[in-house]
């Protein structure tokens, strides 16, 4: 029987996508060696040629699919039976949503599509990913009742490194005693077995045996943290706290290398160590991007669907000179649209802006830079926005917002996590919370000046708070590498400038930071800025800026650890 034109498209399409999903596993592999070799200079060039990876292979696919279907490329009937003969060859797929995202890709490509396409697309709003999946498919289980060492012992030497433990002895001891110590005496004789997913996540220069404590009472996350040194590798912490694991698989975190057979089950069995943590995150932080943003799409667009009363309104904060931002009042998403002029004294365009989000994705974002999705072609309802809101879209960011009858077409735009911002958390939280979120914004600032980031504009409003009371930067405009920049010293003013405006006196080149000035602009109350000041000092020093800079440029790697010293092992070795 002769196979037809759209069934071959669909075999050819499933192909290119196998194909993608195995030169995505190759890269993915390589963070292993990689991290045995302390190779950390292509650690990055691995992360941005994994994440350029998916529109190369769009790209390749859809020229394939021009040799094979000519002119009926151009034909939606062709295409929305292509969708159909590729339903059905990938049903059996435990990650079958992957190929039909892929297809959506190369559709939406293909016709430059606004808003959604239900002839030639997967669009289903109510399907869901991890659809019949209890539980991971493949986990490493060891039990508890042969001791915690000789367990700790036996975990090890199911992960294996070509450069060894540098002390397997002192390793596993430090290990057991930390699982007893934070394990046993919370579920006494309960505590059954430790089940860890069978591939190491690696991220920067650390990997994870990531799993799970079972017991009688429930589940409780395990995770080894490991660092690779000079000696070999060594265990540098656990954590076994929830709010530890959702710090690890932060959205201000970058993307993890695991090269795993299966992806949705694995996000099933994170998801139930972190109930509050949204599925579409999860996919994008295991490294599949589209897979998330498909995900966070359908969840938001079936939330609008359910809630009619629904609101579109402005997003707390103080007005963007850059971005108009917007959010649904009820669900915890932002959305930034680019205005079309900036005021004074911005002097940067659209095209910088796009750049400055560009860089944020390829870089170490160490839990400090909220993720950042781009999205084209959003279609809303018309009749769910504010009508101040509509109005500032229209007027305003008239190059990316338009009206198509009773739709709102959003052409580009960028969605975050929506964080409570800092200007305003410092002003309602008690006097213990917003203490608490000064000091962490101090860090946050030495945090990513040791991954040679300069947000640019240290005003608080730049900063949100996160659930779990971290300080997070996410307003990109300004952000800049601190090779960009020059930092300075103010000059000691002569008696005759002191009685004039610090501009008229004050040379200023481009790239001239102040960081003695940085205290004027926070806007809080004066204890706040004494407490940030007595804790953080160094950041109003230009000379700590200086030498920061210097430190990076001899290729010193300035630690900025995914959890706190409570979680660290006694015998913690810096990674390299």
């Amino acid at each position: 029987m002769t196979t037809s034109l759209h069934e071959r498209a669909a075999a050819l399409i499933l192909d290119a996508f196998l194909d993608y999903n195995a030169r995505f596993s190759d890269i993915t592999r390589r963070a292993k060696r990689r991290f045995e070799r302390r190779d950390w200079k292509y650690v990055q060039v691995d992360a941005n040629a994994r994440g350029d990876l998916y529109d190369v292979c769009l790209k390749e696919t859809l020229g394939r699919l021009e040799l094979l279907a000519e002119e009926r490329l151009r034909s939606r009937a062709f295409w929305a039976a292509t969708r159909d003969a590729l339903a059905q060859r990938v049903e059996p797929m435990l990650d079958r949503e992957f190929p039909k995202t892929f297809f959506n890709s190369l559709s939406r490509r293909r016709f430059h599509t606004a808003g959604v396409a239900a002839d030639i697309e997967f669009v289903d709003l109510h399907s869901e990913p991890t659809t019949g999946i209890v539980d991971a498919v493949d986990l490493h289980r060891y039990e508890v009742a042969d001791g915690m060492r000789r367990v700790c012992a036996r975990i090890l030497a199911d992960f294996p490194f070509a450069n060894g433990y540098a002390d397997i002895k002192a390793c596993v001891g430090a290990i057991a005693r930390s699982l007893r110590d934070r394990l046993q005496h919370r579920h006494a004789s309960g505590l059954q077995s430790i089940e860890l997913i069978p591939v190491p996540f690696f991220r920067e220069r650390r990997a994870y045996l990531v799993g799970r404590a079972v017991s009688e009472r429930g589940h409780l996350p395990v995770v080894i943290a490991l660092v690779s040194t000079p000696q070999g590798v060594m265990a540098d912490a656990v954590l076994t706290e929830v709010e530890q694991l959702s710090q690890l698989f932060s959205y201000a975190r970058s993307y993890f290398h695991a090269d795993l057979p299966t992806v949705a089950d694995i996000v099933v069995f994170l998801s139930a160590l972190m109930p509050h943590k949204p599925i579409d995150e999860l996919f994008t932080l295991l490294g599949r991007v589209k897979q998330g943003k498909t995900e966070r799409y359908r969840h938001l667009f079936r939330h609008l669907q359910r809630h009619a009363d629904e609101r579109l309104v402005r997003a707390d904060g103080a007005r963007g000179m850059v971005m108009a931002v917007f959010t649904p009042r009820d669900y915890p998403l932002v959305f930034k649209v680019i205005r079309d002029r900036f005021a004074y004294p911005k002097d940067i365009g659209r095209r910088q802006v796009e750049e400055k989000y560009r860089l944020v994705f390829r870089h170490d974002r160490i839990g400090r830079l909220l993720d950042a999705q781009e999205f084209r072609h959003l279609h809303f309802r018309r009749d769910q926005f504010d009508a101040d809101m509509l109005e500032e879209l229209l007027d305003e960011c008239a190059e990316a917002v338009s009206l198509q009858g009773d739709q709102v077409l959003v052409r580009h735009c960028y969605v975050q996590r929506r964080l409570r911002p800092m200007n305003l958390f410092v002003r309602e939280a008690s006097a213990a919370d917003a203490l608490r979120a000064m000091l962490d914004y101090g860090q946050s600032i030495k945090d990513l000046a040791r991954s040679n980031v300069f947000p640019g504009d240290l005003l608080l409003k730049n900063f949100g708070i996160s659930r779990g009371g971290r300080a997070i930067f996410y307003d990109y405009d300004e952000l800049c590498l601190l090779d960009d920049c020059r930092f300075r010293s103010l000059p000691e003013a002569r008696e005759e400038d002191e009685t004039r405006p610090l501009e008229e006196w004050l040379t200023v080149r481009e790239g001239d930071v102040f960081p003695e000035m940085f205290p004027r602009f926070l806007g809080v109350p004066a204890h706040l800025r004494d407490a940030l000041v007595e804790a953080h000092g160094e950041i109003f020093d230009a000379v700590w800026w200086r030498r920061t800079q210097a430190e990076l440029a001899e290729g010193r790697y300035l630690d900025v650890a995914p959890y706190t010293d409570l979680a660290k092992l006694m015998h913690t070795h810096k990674p390299d």
